[in-house]
């Protein structure tokens, strides 16, 4: 069995803060990164979401963790399980602005962050499946701006990793 852990965004809500009343700010999109080995982001940038609403990306990635062809994913893997001082942001969600097509001398922002922990989903032996996640504002960690609803399944190769570890 190809061991992989996927990855859904599914959608974007935004509460009252600087980055609605921002006018800067119109399209967003969202990265998905797992430390250094992989980043994702969605295909499409939406426009910001207005009073309440929400939206919706419905974009599903895969992180490959076989043995065979990924190992230092898998190790990282291990050293999450393993390790317990080890941060719990081992995957990150970065609400992204992206510049109007008139404003291109306007970098890409990132606005706010999200995160899930692995490890967690391994303590509680449960995926994450269609859940909110709190967005914090990139300029204030204290600050929440919004919810992403993502999934992560990533228990059955959390799993066989374990099993390896108490194999070696």
């Amino acid at each position: 069995e190809v061991e992989k852990i996927r990855i859904k965004i599914t959608s974007l809500g935004l509460t009252e803060s600087r980055i609605t009343s921002d006018e800067t700010i119109q399209q967003l999109f969202v990265e998905c990164r797992l430390k250094n080995f992989l980043a994702e982001e969605t295909p499409l940038s939406l426009p910001k979401p207005t009073g309440g609403q929400r939206i919706h990306y419905n974009y599903s990635t895969v992180i490959n963790v076989d043995k065979e062809d990924n190992h230092a994913e898998r190790e990282y893997l291990k050293s999450i399980l393993l390790k317990p001082d080890l941060p719990a942001d081992s995957l990150k969600f970065t609400v992204v602005s992206d510049p109007p097509e008139d404003e291109q001398d306007l970098e890409c922002e990132d606005i706010g962050f999200a995160y899930v922990s692995l490890k967690e989903i391994f303590q509680k032996q449960r995926d994450i499946i269609e859940q909110d996640i709190d967005v914090f504002d990139s300029q204030d960690a204290s600050a929440v701006i919004g919810k992403l609803t993502v999934t992560v399944e990533a228990l059955h190769v959390l799993r066989s990793v374990h099993e390896e570890c108490k194999n070696d």
